[in-house]
């Protein structure tokens, strides 16, 4: 994925409390030293003075500012929000045991079983590890864009540099961001039914979360076909499908797309195949010489 396998084992070790003490800062910079360029897929050359990830390349895998990483660990800003607190403990390829240590330092509640969790389970995260031949991403139960791989980011768009909503598949898509996939009216049809389907279930397994909330009142507020849609009562499920997506230095790429649901996990996996030896898998690999462009 976007991240590679984080090759210490074991929580980080409490740091020294007492007064005066920055324990979030202390294990954000722990945890930080542990994780070495190469293992979250970026470039390492030039002089480093970091043990692992400048706070720089963390702020880049965070989606924050370098600025905000700075003061966390030097204690001048003592109260991230959970929503930070999960960009973190993902970057930081954090266990259970220390995304629970990380809500407690910050003086947070980790989310509950009413609320939506982007936690990625290590056994997912190994497996996707493995899997990086072929473009993959994963989402939340409400489809907010969680960690992709180098493969997806070419052939899809680099979105490292969106934030919030802009990385939710159902606000870009039905405020018409639609980016570089182009579906038949029927993909199109089958795909807005399946992903309104999915959000009404999400509804009501998180009752608690007011993010989803609050992203189904707006979706249904900016788009009127949503809220046809989600008042219809509309059922579907995500199935194989053909994808074609278009790339701008390599024409279009017709893949087929198949979504997962991890177990225990609620998160989807979004793959991408080829079929050996053909036209798509030659421009696949072609991608891959090209590299990462931004998405649009």
């Amino acid at each position: 994925m976007s991240t590679s396998q984080q090759r210490s084992s074991g929580p980080a070790k409490a740091p020294a409390t007492g007064p005066g003490s920055n324990e979030l800062g202390r294990a954000l910079h722990g945890w930080r030293d542990r994780i070495s360029p190469a293992t979250v897929g970026l470039p390492a050359g030039g002089v480093r003075r970091a043990v692992g990830l400048r706070r720089e390349e963390l702020a880049q895998l965070a989606s924050l500012s370098v600025d905000y990483i700075t003061r966390l660990e030097q204690g001048r800003a003592t109260s991230p929000s959970p929503p930070v607190l999960s960009s973190l403990a993902r970057a930081l390829r954090l266990s259970e045991d220390e995304r629970t240590y990380l809500y407690r330092l910050a003086g947070q509640p980790e989310p509950g079983p009413g609320q939506i969790s982007s936690h990625v389970p290590p056994g997912l995260r190994r497996l996707l590890d493995r899997l990086d031949a072929a473009p993959m991403c994963v989402h939340d139960a409400a489809w907010n864009l969680i960690e992709w791989n180098r493969p997806w980011a070419a052939l899809l768009g680099d979105p490292s540099a969106l934030r919030g909503r802009e990385r939710n598949i159902p606000w870009r898509h039905f405020t018409g961001r639609h980016g570089r996939a182009r579906p038949t009216p029927e993909q199109r049809a089958e795909f807005e039914a399946a992903i309104v389907a999915d959000l009404r279930a999400a509804t009501a397994r998180y009752p608690a979360d007011q993010g989803l909330r609050s992203l189904v009142g707006d979706l249904r507020e900016e788009s009127g076909r949503f809220a046809e849609l989600w008042d219809s009562g509309i059922v579907g499920v995500h199935e194989s499908a053909a994808k074609t997506v278009v790339h701008p230095d390599v024409g279009p790429v017709t893949l087929d797309c198949d979504v997962l649901v991890a177990p225990g996990s609620d998160l989807r996996v979004v793959a991408y195949t080829a079929e050996p030896g053909s036209e798509a898998a030659a421009r696949l690999a072609l991608l891959d010489v090209i590299g990462i462009q931004a998405m649009t």
